[in-house]
């Protein structure tokens, strides 16, 4: 039986990352045998006969993914993890690693797939498959069972104050929308101003979940954000989302696209659903849990990579200028993310030192039960 070695975050969550290795790996070994590895450990892993390495790359070049895929002998090397071309950050440092890899699984929005072509990244479009992310609607049960009044309609942020989910715009839009309050369910070390702190929340919590009920639409405006599970979370709970076309999600009639800069526009259509009648609410909510039945759903996510796991082909990347290339390195060094910050670089080897630690114990706990 072929072997497949997946390296993505992976604990029992409904939250992502986790829920994305989590979720695959349980698919994957229902047909085949898995084992699981952190993102962010310290390990090269060496391939046997007919082995497959699908996993997400962290910055840190000495990372089990990276390291790994450098190997010869894999049968299929496949990356797995979100894309978008939003900034010139996020993604540049993947440009070392798709060289060793024969498919990159892009976890991302209809937006940013369509429009590779025209980024910074059109050389890496012959090895990408777009793949849309997912939720289990069991996570996530309905809790929208009625839309307030209009006029008496609320709006909710859900996520952090960092600077990939361009919250200053979200500000922009509730200071020309006082009708249409703005909840935000989250922390961050910013505040966001103009919006009704609501702190974090526990969604697993019949708490968390009155939270989140006593709002009718979630409103995430990112710049450069590559497929939201938020989006996802909130149509499974009976929300209406509205988000930039910059969230991933475009061409759904039932997800309502605000344009990016541009508030006052952003407001007008914040006002035009608050005023929408109750009625049409309702088509689209329905619309939205027909979408997550039919499409955003782990079943189809996984069938899609064990699709590419099958496959054969190994496209070569485009051609592309060497200037460009330094270029992309250059950018990967500037990064926010980069593994040599000290801040990136000091959680890093934290983490690593505690994920050791809770391995080598789960190890030793199995050691002890065998007979």
């Amino acid at each position: 039986m072929t072997t497949i070695h997946l390296v993505y975050p992976h604990r029992p969550k409904v939250s992502c990352p986790d829920a994305i290795g989590y979720q695959l790996g349980r698919r994957l070994a229902e047909q085949y045998t898995v084992r699981l590895y952190d993102w962010d450990e310290i390990r090269r892993i060496r391939p046997g006969s007919g082995d497959v390495l699908i996993g997400h790359p962290h910055p840190a070049p000495w990372t089990c993914f990276r390291w790994s895929a450098a190997q010869a002998g894999w049968r299929r090397v496949l990356m797995l993890c979100p894309y978008n071309h939003g900034d010139p950050w996020q993604v540049s440092f993947l440009d070392t690693v798709l060289p060793h890899c024969d498919l990159y699984l892009a976890i991302t929005g209809r937006y940013w797939y369509e429009t590779v072509a025209h980024s910074a990244y059109a050389h890496w479009r012959p090895k990408m498959v777009h793949l849309d992310l997912a939720v289990d609607r069991a996570d996530f049960p309905v809790i929208k069972q009625a839309f307030s009044p209009p006029g008496q309609r609320r709006f909710v942020y859900i996520g952090h104050s960092g600077w990939t989910k361009n919250t200053p715009y979200l500000s922009a839009i509730a200071q020309r929308a006082p009708d249409c309050p703005i909840g935000w369910i989250g922390r961050g070390e910013q505040p966001i101003p103009g919006l009704h702190p609501l702190g974090f929340q526990n969604f697993a919590t019949a708490e968390g979940r009155r939270s989140v009920a006593g709002h009718d639409f979630l409103l995430t405006v990112g710049r450069a954000d590559a497929n939201p599970t938020t989006v996802l979370e909130a149509m499974a709970w009976g929300l209406i989302p509205i988000c930039t076309e910059q969230s991933g999600y475009t061409g759904y009639g039932s997800i309502v696209n605000v344009p990016l800069d541009d508030p006052e526009g952003a407001a007008a259509i914040l006002r035009r659903m608050q005023e929408m009648p109750a009625s049409e609410l309702e088509s689209l909510q329905r619309q939205n849990w027909g979408l997550l039945d039919e499409h955003f759903n782990w079943d189809r996510f996984a069938t899609q990579v064990v699709d590419a796991l099958e496959r054969r082909d190994s496209p070569p990347l485009g051609v592309v200028a060497s200037a460009h290339r330094r270029q992309l390195r250059a950018m990967a060094w500037r990064s926010p993310n980069a593994f040599w910050r000290p801040g990136n670089f000091s959680r890093w080897l934290l983490h690593n030192v505690r994920s050791s630690y809770d391995r080598q114990r789960r190890a030793n706990r199995q050691t002890d039960h065998e007979p």
